[in-house]
């Protein structure tokens, strides 16, 4: 009945929880390089000020030199119950080309049931889905049945480059017995899901120069090394024929899944034309095979390495103009899996690109390690407690997941712990459009997820 009463007065109140989200949204704290600091720090004292409200205590914005801030709080008052670690971040992704948006980025939008916004689903929901659950039982039972500690953090978009030092410094603050991370998404919109996967990255910045000034195309072209083709030629020779990466020894560590996991995998309800709608193909866009040379999208995107390119430069579109140009840039990653070890990656492609690289031209290429592949077993009480919890909110089974993203605080973070059981949750889906224009959140995902985590709490 407790549990009951915990739900109701969230119901009650559900559409305030909303608005919680909404508020954070309309701060635009995007954490890369040539963004406003201050946003991220406007944010993080939005964060503080809605933990605190929720009725946990200790609330903290902890900064560590330059490095976005993270916000932290606890409530440890049931002595001999388990303590939860709940995470989710704060910073979102740039909004990307603001014209593609159906509607303004930083002001969030219900549309057909879907919340619209950047940071709607890909982090700011989990934030609110922390606060909404422990301010509906304080609200209600006057106490938490476990004790919590929240770490939100500011600077997971951009790779959480001071995570090794932020664990460091406040290993003992973080010391919990179960993490909950509130950053992944549902197997498909109401359907739910543990991740038990997900894909590390190394990124890289490539700037490719031929000469001193851009240059008359007509004039020069010609004996004229162009670094734009350069830099086509460079990065065309990374992947085969089929889209497959063909960088000399990347596939080396990869890791061989074995007949239970294809199994695993196979069993999980999926359609191509299904995934071809989700994605947003285009009629006659292919779907790329994997390294068997077999389509099977949901092992090559949990199993196996990928490339992506982010961004291309040179000139610009609003300028383009009849000219060679004196040089010409590229963000690409490479999302890597299990046993493939990042540094070892980064200096693959590296001696690749200073390899195969044309025509004399100069290579500036810096890499950014923004972690390894994770993956657990879903084994034990801690995960039949989410399984059911999940259950119980959504109405359908639970699924097993993996996924093609990455959270770098989740390894080093499980490790500092002792490998305690890191549950991955979250309220995107297929259709989220997270890191892309018109990310969105279904509301009644999102409320399903609070009543699951509440749930969770009880069951834990």
């Amino acid at each position: 009945m407790a549990v009951q009463n915990v739900i109701d007065c969230y119901l009650k109140n559900k559409e305030k929880h909303l608005e919680d989200l909404k508020t954070l949204v309309k701060i635009p704290s995007v954490s890369f390089d040539g963004f406003d600091p201050k946003n991220v720090e406007n944010s993080a004292g939005g964060v503080a000020a809605l933990l605190k409200e929720s009725g946990l205590e200790n609330v903290e914005i902890i900064k560590l030199g330059d490095a976005h801030p993270y916000v932290y709080a606890d409530w440890l008052h049931a002595p001999g119950k388990p303590t939860l670690l709940l995470y989710a971040h704060h910073d979102v992704q740039p909004p990307g080309r603001v014209e593609l948006w159906k509607t303004p980025p930083f002001q969030p939008t219900e549309v057909n049931g879907r919340l619209f916004g950047r940071g709607t689903a890909d982090d700011k929901a989990g934030v609110v889905i922390h606060t909404a659950t422990i301010a509906s039982y304080l609200k209600t039972v006057g106490k938490l049945p476990i004790n919590v500690k929240v770490i939100i953090e500011g600077e997971e978009e951009i790779g959480s480059g001071h995570l090794a030092e932020f664990m460091q410094k406040y290993r003992e603050k973080l010391s919990a017995d179960i993490m909950v991370l509130t950053d992944t998404q549902n197997y498909d919109a109401g359907v739910p899901a543990l991740t038990v996967s997900l894909r590390g990255l190394v990124a890289f910045d490539l700037e490719v120069k031929a000469h001193h000034h851009s240059m008359h195309s007509g004039m020069w072209g010609g004996p004229v090394v162009d670094p734009v083709m350069a830099l086509c030629k460079i990065m065309a020779s990374m992947t085969d024929a089929q889209g497959r990466i063909s960088i000399p020894g990347l596939w080396d560590e990869v890791r061989e899944v074995n007949d239970a996991e294809r199994k695993d995998m196979e069993s999980l309800p999926f359609s191509i034309p299904e995934f071809r709608s989700q994605a947003g193909l285009l009629p006659d866009t292919a779907i790329l095979p994997g390294r068997d040379g077999v389509v099977h999208p949901l092992l090559q995107m949990w199993r196996e390495p990928s490339l992506a390119i982010n961004a291309m430069e040179a000139s610009s579109r609003k300028a383009a103009s009849n000219i060679i140009n004196d040089r010409t840039w590229i963000k690409f990653g490479i999302r890597i899996v299990a046993d493939m070890d990042p540094v070892r990656t980064a200096k693959l492609v590296e001696e690749h690109i200073r390899r195969i690289a044309p025509w004399g031209v100069e290579i500036d290429l810096k890499s950014d390690i923004g972690g390894k592949a994770w993956s657990t077993k879903a084994e034990g009480p801690v995960f039949e407690a989410a399984r059911r919890a999940l259950e119980k909110g959504y109405g359908k089974k639970t699924l097993m997941m993996g996924c093609g993203g990455s959270i770098p605080f989740v390894e080093p973070l499980s490790d500092a712990l002792g490998g305690v059981p890191a549950l991955l949750i979250g309220v995107e889906d297929p259709y989220t459009n997270a890191h892309s224009e018109n990310e969105s959140m279904l509301i009644a995902d999102f409320e399903k997820a609070i009543q699951s985590m509440i749930y969770f709490y009880s069951e834990v």
